[in-house]
């Protein structure tokens, strides 16, 4: 699953005076349209995919800060797929030679260049999913930073006309405390020495940073997308967690503890929560939402 195949050629030499044969070379196995042969999580990057009259816009799944697509979205990718979406996930960010071997898998450590460049190969993927898909918009489903980087790709590289739905879960819309960035140390074993030196990402969440600045000089939102926040009062990342709303029209802002009071899900486990997955999955077909109860 991590690993190209190994491919094995045999040349036999005939033993009779019959001419000799030589056998073909083995095809190399075809990589798929984003050249990434990572593992994707149960469900996503199935790239024969057409979507239905039902759900026509495939949905992008965009990891956070420190994470990679498979372990991101273990729980949202395979739900999506059991409901009829065509689901893809990419990697961005990632720094060669950053690893993780957390989920058994070696994997990599994503989420941490600048966050206008992972914007850009957000761009190229969602190209890639509606020219394979032959759909003309996609939605976005984004944890933290990948909740809150598909608004770049919006509001400055042209991606508005190319997207219908942005749902975040626990999006760091409007940046986070470099405190609040390295209590995802401890999820994500052997990152804490990442965070000041090769995590460019982080010290653009920063509350203040150059790159908050230049996305606070247009308004929250762009035209014609519909936008969705989820949150968790319990948020210990993104902070103050009421800033992870946004302001503007076409916008829905949900707070996991008024559908379950009960929930103590945080900023990691928001994306495993059946709560808060149930709330994407209404944010996705709103037409056909039904009540959100604890799960």
């Amino acid at each position: 699953m991590l690993a190209g195949a190994l491919l094995a050629g045999a040349t036999a030499g005939p033993a009779s005076a019959a001419p000799a044969v030589t056998a073909a070379p083995a095809a190399a196995a075809e990589l798929p349209p984003d050249g990434d042969s990572v593992a994707s999580p149960p469900g996503a990057n199935d790239w024969s995919c057409r979507p239905t009259a039902a759900h026509p816009d495939p949905v992008v799944l965009v990891h956070g800060t420190f994470a990679n697509r498979y372990e991101n979205w273990l729980a949202l990718s395979p739900l999506l797929k059991s409901l009829g979406y065509c689901v893809f996930a990419l990697d961005y960010g990632t720094v060669p030679g950053i690893t993780s071997t957390g989920s058994g898998l070696l994997l990599p450590i994503g989420g941490l260049g600048p966050v206008p460049a992972s914007a850009a190969q957000l761009a190229t993927f969602v190209d890639l999913v509606r020219n394979a898909t032959g759909a003309a918009k996609v939605d976005i489903v984004g944890h933290s930073q990948g909740g809150m980087l598909p608004n770049y790709y919006l509001k400055f590289l042209g991606g508005a006309s190319k997207v219908d739905r942005l749902v975040g879960l626990a999006p760091s819309n409007h940046g986070t405390t470099l405190d609040g960035i390295t209590k995802l140390a401890p999820y994500f074993p052997g990152v804490a020495d990442l965070i000041y030196t090769v995590c460019q990402a982080c010290r653009d969440q920063a509350v203040g940073s150059d790159f908050n600045l230049t996305m606070a000089s247009r308004p929250d939102t762009v035209a014609g997308v519909r936008y969705t926040v989820i949150s968790t009062v319990y948020d210990e990342v993104v902070t103050p967690w009421r800033t992870q709303f946004l302001s503007g029209p076409d916008v829905d802002n949900e707070v996991l503890q008024d559908h379950c009071p009960i929930t103590l899900a945080e900023h990691v486990a928001i994306a495993f929560s059946p709560t808060a997955l149930h709330l994407v999955t209404n944010a996705l077909d709103p037409a056909h939402a039904t009540p959100v109860l604890c799960g």
